[in-house]
């Protein structure tokens, strides 16, 4: 008979693996005997790791995140909670790498003038934008700042962006499916959890979006239409991660770029950057 191995002092005083186990195995809708099948476990060793009677060793922990598809940061969580130290790098650059980091960024939304793109936290929180990211706001808000850093807060908020998106029910519902993924991806991680109860609580948000749809197929690009003062700028947006397999930090960044769907607004964004410098000419000549 399979008795309990000796549990090791929990790393954390208010959650043990077994609760973290049981909650990912719920979200992916699995057994405690599809699980121990798959991790090439038993069923009855499974529940003593639930029940936190056992503590999973670091290799059982590595097949129980491969079989449940766990993020490096989630993984890490589960090593941790089991005793473990965590094997990806959450780090404190060293200088010149953070300035390396820093150049390469700054270059990335340069280069995208004079179309706005920012950079991105794995909470969307903007982090950076350019100056074609700011002049877009600032036409949108009519020169008022956003009373967010959050793009699901500025997109959710009417007094915010969301008044000027004329496309917005399709670019809510597309934002609010991957703010319910990050929810299923991330069990133990609050933000997005509470992320998603502020934005569904929002006024004239459909009662359908609390509900998660399993099946719903996440699109890679964004499209918003802003319409403001009789104009309609038109972007799509694309995602570029950054491919650092160690360290988690980095990987919870992303740089978002708008793209202008027309000529039109194409050419708006132009306009609204030459017109930036020639008032800063006038005012360094005048």
């Amino acid at each position: 008979m399979e008795s309990p191995p000796r549990t090791p002092k929990p790393s954390h005083p208010h959650v043990h693996a077994g609760a973290l186990l049981r909650e990912w195995r719920t979200v992916r809708r699995l057994s405690q005997l599809d699980l121990a099948l798959s991790a090439g476990v038993s069923a009855r060793h499974l529940s003593y790791v639930e029940t936190g009677k056992a503590q999973p060793s670091r290799e059982m922990v590595r097949r129980f995140a491969e079989v449940l598809g766990m993020p490096a940061r989630e993984r890490d969580a589960l090593l941790v909670a089991a005793g473990h130290a965590p094997e990806a790098a959450e780090t404190v650059l060293s200088g010149s790498q953070q300035a390396n980091i820093q150049r390469a960024v700054d270059y990335f939304l340069a280069q995208h003038e004079p179309y706005p793109a920012f950079l991105v936290s794995r909470h969307w929180d903007v982090l950076m934008a350019n100056r074609g990211a700011q002049r877009i706001g600032d036409f949108v808000m009519d020169g008022r700042p956003s009373a967010h850093r959050n793009i699901i807060r500025q997109v959710f908020d009417p007094a915010d962006m969301r008044a000027a998106t004329a496309n917005w029910e399709e670019l809510a519902g597309e934002l609010i499916r991957h703010v319910h993924a990050a929810v299923a991806a991330m069990p133990s991680d609050p933000v997005p959890r509470a992320l998603l109860e502020e934005a569904l609580a929002y006024p004239g948000v459909p009662p359908q979006w609390r509900t998660r749809d399993p099946d719903a197929t996440l699109s890679p690009l964004l499209t918003t239409v802003f319409r403001k003062h009789g104009r309609e700028l038109r972007f799509f947006s694309s995602f570029t991660m950054f491919g650092f397999a160690r360290n988690i930090t980095l990987q919870d960044q992303h740089i978002e770029c708008c793209f202008p769907m027309d000529d039109a607004t194409a050419a708006f964004c132009h306009e609204l950057r030459d017109r930036e410098k020639a008032a800063s000419e006038a005012g360094q000549y005048g």
